[in-house]
């Protein structure tokens, strides 16, 4: 069994302890367990702006993640698969982590991956609450040193999608991100993971360091605009600091295009 199946089963036993049972030997065996253990309830998710999570879907929002799923998948999965992405954007308040939650659950729903979901925002980190869960640890504690990854990770029920909750604000949120230790984390959950997608929020670019420095240690970026509210040149000096070739794409996001439906609310690819 491989090091992410065991973590997994780690996580979901802490949601179901009544499911433990010896780790198998055989590979097999363990995928099998680990599907049975994947099948755990899923969060009960009620904000209006996860729409994939919804058990009752908008057709519209959701075809235009599945859009994004979709050209993300063809541009990172070549010669080498870039599975470390980055979601950030020029200024607050354009929808990013919206983007990164939705983007990672409908990877993990309908394409069958397991998808690490990292709310790496120790500025302002939200992505537990649109979740609706209140996790007691997460990066924070990770990069301290208090508990190991794997203690840390929680399994959402949604699809194959496991999350690692920011853990709280810090004050020296650039310091940690820089640190040795979040580069080791990082090149972990990309072993760890290496046929999965691992997907990092972060603080917007212009008022901090912190996606930048972030930036120089995933495979990719995607770079949020949102429709009346992101500035050409904040969005050209944002852009400007990324290495060559980090870039992926931009989400435009909040789309009033169509007047007649409402999914343009979340994002556009």
């Amino acid at each position: 069994m491989s090091r992410l199946e065991t973590v997994l089963e780690k996580a979901a036993l802490r949601r179901n302890p009544q499911s433990a049972s010896p780790l198998p030997e055989d590979r097999s065996q363990g995928r099998k367990q680990m599907n049975r253990l994947l099948e755990t309830p899923p969060l009960s998710v009620t904000s209006p702006y996860v729409p994939t999570a919804q058990s009752v879907r908008n057709p519209g929002v959701n075809e235009e993640f599945h859009k994004l799923r979709s050209r993300l998948i063809r541009m990172t999965r070549g010669d080498r698969f870039r599975n470390t992405l980055l979601v950030t954007s020029a200024v607050s308040g354009e929808g990013k982590s919206i983007s990164a939650l939705n983007l990672a659950i409908s990877l993990a729903q309908e394409y069958d991956y397991t998808v690490l979901l990292v709310d790496a925002d120790l500025r302002k980190p939200s992505i537990h609450q649109y979740l609706g869960i209140d996790p007691e640890v997460g990066l924070v504690q990770c990069l301290s040193g208090e508990v190991t990854l794997d203690q840390a990770l929680i399994k959402t029920g949604l699809g194959k999608l496991v999350f690692l909750p920011a853990g709280g604000i810090v004050e020296n949120p650039v310091e940690l991100l820089s640190s040795s230790r979040m580069k080791a984390i990082i090149q972990e959950v990309k072993e760890r993971y290496p046929e999965r997608y691992v997907v990092f929020d972060s603080p917007p670019m212009l008022p901090f360091a912190d996606a930048q420095v972030l930036s120089e240690s995933v495979d990719g970026v995607l770079f949020v605009v949102r429709e009346g509210c992101s500035k050409i040149e904040a969005v050209r000096q944002s852009l400007e600091v990324l290495e060559t070739g980090k870039l992926l794409g931009l989400v435009y996001n909040d789309s009033r295009n169509d007047s007649t439906s409402q999914q343009g609310r979340y994002a556009y690819y």
